[in-house]
């Protein structure tokens, strides 16, 4: 899209020549504007390809610290302006969206430049964060102090700290470390009414409601979330990858539940079904070395000739394991020794690593998808053990009779994660 395709500023006078005293670097650039105007759900995306978006930010903002955003949301109140925070602009819940209907000035108060850490206590485990700082930034810098914390949602390469706590987000190693809930110490929030942050900093408060409960999930609608206090661990001493097939699908669920009631907890551990696992096997990279096709051919006829998996039934699990070298050898002998009662049969870890990579993988697959007229899109809930095979069978055969009457073509595959209470259910559609 051109800037004279895109809607036009609506700027409200006063809180501009605020705005310019203030020395915050900002913008009214159509690109700029752009960029901010969306998030990554399906429909965002169609809209950003197609050009039709009726309304988009009118301002673009960039504070350098706590103190330039208190500045921003005291003049935004003042002045009747409205303010959309921006982290790493993954949103999936629409929270960028410009409502159309809107007729006052819109801001996007960009975060990204607000991404120090501002402090380490080693002693404590903590780390003090600016809350624009990107998720594998933040892990890069944590490491020069030979710490980490952890947390991996799905769009880990582009989220912020911020959008994790603003989001109640969750990562794909939450078994070990957590979500992000469960890591939170402290956190800043600027509203119109002031700074809303906890007078403690200690782990645990006792009495009263928690106002963290209050950020958490709150999606940018009550304030701007700008700095965070994060329980940081040392370095995984050990770090492996893993994978399991299994002959079908319930024997893998019911693995993942001996799994979740032993407290086994493993990094990560994932089951996909078989249209995920096919799909898989469609990404490897070419063979480098001339012998890898005729390894395949052999680990391929041990799989169905000799164990006797049928390939339009297999599905697989992929597993990470971190921490301590005899707590990850202790965690990897119970898994394999409990997928074994299933019928499961040891993978490799290469096949785990390339599972495990490609969650990140599916996002980039999507956006060229779209080149050729395939949409995808994904959506998850959670739901108790025993209801765990009928929903996945339910889900996929009300889609299927869906699709069939709106005469689109459909292929789905899932993804079940393991917590301990309950399983997290995440298909995959690709509509043609």
């Amino acid at each position: 899209m051109q800037n004279a395709d895109l809607p036009k500023p609506v700027l409200c006078e006063p809180f501009m020549a605020d705005l310019r005293t203030s020395g915050i670097i900002h913008s009214i650039d159509g690109q700029d504007r752009l960029f901010r105007a969306h998030g990554h759900t399906m429909r965002e995306i169609f809209t950003l390809r197609e050009g039709s978006f009726e309304r988009i930010p009118d301002v673009v903002v960039w504070p350098r610290c706590h103190d330039d955003v208190v500045f921003l949301v005291e003049v935004a109140n003042r002045h009747n302006v409205v303010i959309i925070p921006f982290g790493g602009g993954t949103s999936v819940s629409g929270a960028l969206e410009c409502p159309s209907e809107e007729t006052r000035s819109i801001v996007s108060l960009d975060t990204s430049q607000m991404n120090r850490i501002l402090w380490v206590d080693k002693v404590n485990l903590t780390a003090h964060m600016e809350a624009g700082i990107i998720g594998q930034d933040l892990e890069r810098e944590l490491a020069a102090f030979g710490l980490c914390v952890g947390h991996e949602p799905d769009s880990y390469e582009f989220s912020s700290l911020g959008g994790w706590v603003a989001t109640r987000a969750s990562g794909m190693k939450k078994n070990v470390y957590g979500n992000i809930e469960d890591l939170l110490v402290h956190v800043r929030m600027v509203t119109p009414l002031g700074t809303l942050e906890r007078g403690c900093r200690g782990p645990r408060i006792s009495g009263g409601p928690d106002v963290h409960h209050l950020v958490l999930g709150s999606e940018g609608t009550l304030g701007v979330v700008t700095e965070v206090t994060l329980k940081v661990r040392p370095l995984p001493e050990c770090r492996k990858y893993g994978s399991i097939v299994f002959g079908s699908f319930e024997p893998g669920v019911a693995f993942l539940r001996e799994v979740s009631r032993q407290q086994i907890r493993p990094a990560s551990i994932r089951l996909m079904d078989n249209e995920q696992f096919i799909f898989g096997q469609a990404l490897k990279p070419e063979a480098k070395s001339l012998l890898a096709p005729l390894w395949d051919s052999l680990k391929r006829f041990y799989i169905t000739r000799i164990i006797g998996f049928q390939i339009d039934k297999m599905c697989v699990t992929t597993l990470l394991f971190e921490g301590p070298q005899q707590e990850v050898e202790m965690q990897e002998k119970k898994v394999y020794e409990i997928a074994a009662k299933f019928g499961g049969v040891a993978a490799g870890e290469e096949n785990g690593m390339r599972g495990y990579m490609l969650t990140f993988v599916i996002a980039y697959i999507r956006d060229l998808g779209l080149d050729f007229n395939v949409v995808a899109e994904s959506f998850e809930t959670s739901v108790p053990w025993d209801r765990v095979v009928d929903l996945c069978k339910n889900v996929k055969d009300v889609l299927n009779k869906e699709s069939r009457a709106r005469g689109v073509s459909l292929r789905m595959c899932s993804t079940r994660s393991l917590v301990q209470e309950e399983s997290p259910f995440h298909p995959w559609l690709l509509v043609v």
